[in-house]
């Protein structure tokens, strides 16, 4: 979810893929445990230092601490977002987690050059049926946009599974923020939007690797920045909750490369 990306779409070879897929095994283990952290009491920051801890110790690279943001680069290895903040949460010591609360984790590793990346959103103890059924349409999404990532799709297939499954469900994608190519780069063309037309864009190649990642608000689609010119809030102040997963497609179809 940064922003220096390239501006040509590269196809990976099986080697590359697989290692993307070690770096996206790393990611994948993180965001798993997190459901046993994540609690009543702990600090976003607690969040970012056991991702940080777990990368380290596998002697890989987090991909998100020191990225060049609009005033100063991003300070932490996980970006963590609660309730109301959509993405790049920036963790804090401050920040204390609250029964009831929902937190959106983010997570990229670099291995020899190479980016995995994906997210989730977790309940913080007892949560409201709402906010429940935000975070279970948003993981429906991604799975459905998912499920579009094959060969001989189109990029607005993977869009238009997103929206739907979204909307049909009375919430909103977010606009203004999108998926994204990922390889050699933490961001690379293409571009992928949450909301479109299907069997429109682009056709679908194997050897492509995207970053697929609904973010989806329990109100209008409509964000903004806070002060600190990364964390990005709903501007409504609903809820949103954010899914993510990095795939590859290949000859035979799609495989997820961050999933454990």
């Amino acid at each position: 979810m940064f922003f220096k990306k390239r501006n040509i779409i590269e196809l990976k070879t099986a080697k590359e893929i697989e290692r993307m897929k070690t770096a996206g095994k790393v990611v994948g283990e993180i965001l798993n445990k997190l459901y046993d952290v994540i609690k009543p009491g702990i600090t976003t920051k607690d969040i970012d230092i056991f991702s940080e801890k777990h990368i380290r110790s596998l002697k890989m690279v987090p991909a998100f601490l020191g990225v060049k943001g609009i005033n100063y680069p991003f300070p932490s290895s996980a970006c963590v977002s609660i309730n109301n903040e959509v993405v790049h949460g920036i963790p804090s010591a401050s920040r204390v987690l609250r029964e009831g609360d929902i937190v959106s984790v983010d997570v990229g590793v670099i291995y020899e050059g190479y980016y995995g990346d994906a997210a989730k959103t977790y309940p913080v103890g007892n949560i409201l049926k709402a906010a429940d059924e935000l975070i279970k349409v948003t993981e429906m999404s991604l799975n459905k946009g998912v499920g579009q990532a094959l060969p001989g799709k189109r990029l607005g297939d993977i869009s238009y599974a997103i929206q739907k499954t979204a909307e049909d469900a009375g919430f909103s994608v977010v606009r203004d923020f999108v998926g994204h190519g990922i390889g050699r780069y933490l961001h690379e063309e293409p571009q992928i939007p949450n909301f479109g037309k299907s069997n429109t864009g682009i056709r679908l190649l194997a050897g492509m690797v995207l970053a697929i990642e609904p973010m989806v608000n329990a109100g209008g689609y409509e964000v903004c920045s806070t002060d600190d010119t990364w964390t990005i809030v709903t501007k409504d102040g609903s809820l949103s909750a954010h899914f993510e997963h990095t795939v590859a497609i290949t000859e035979e179809g799609c495989e997820i490369l961050t999933k454990v």
